[in-house]
């Protein structure tokens, strides 16, 4: 289990995971006033949190499936990665795939973050890569 550090500038409490096994942990909008986000609009929304990370891991932000279902709000380049060295604020880059406008009001869980170990590779460089059966088969070469 790694530690995380927050420092939480807003005036909502601090993500937590809702259930035993959850793997993510709700983030919430820090706004002053409510936001509507138009059908097709992106927007970034600040949290008001600032995270410390272990290294060896990431955040990565992606949508609650319950805003993408219902409202068509989902978190425009999911997953985004929060890298151990950042120490600004998170915010979230949602967009609006519905064709109704969608308000965001303080405190209302818009993404969620889930922490993840990673490895960093180390980079070498070759002549020729070795053959596999599905060599370049790429996008739908298995069918459907």
């Amino acid at each position: 289990m790694s530690i995380l550090k927050i420092i939480n500038k807003s005036n909502n409490a601090l993500p937590k995971y809702e259930t035993e096994y959850s793997a993510g942990m709700d983030l919430r909008a820090y706004i002053n006033e409510h936001v509507t986000l138009k059908p097709m609009q992106r927007m970034l929304i600040p949290t008001g949190l600032y995270i410390e990370l272990e290294p060896g891991f990431e955040a990565q932000i992606r949508p609650r499936s319950g805003l993408a279902l219902k409202n068509g709000i989902t978190v425009l380049n999911s997953p985004g990665t929060i890298d151990a060295d950042y120490r600004g604020e998170l915010k979230i880059l949602l967009v609006n795939l519905s064709t109704e406008d969608f308000q965001i009001n303080n405190g209302d869980r818009i993404a969620q973050m889930i922490i993840a170990k990673h490895d960093n590779a180390t980079i070498v460089e070759v002549e020729k890569l070795s053959d596999t059966q599905r060599g370049e088969g790429g996008f739908g070469h298995t069918g459907k």
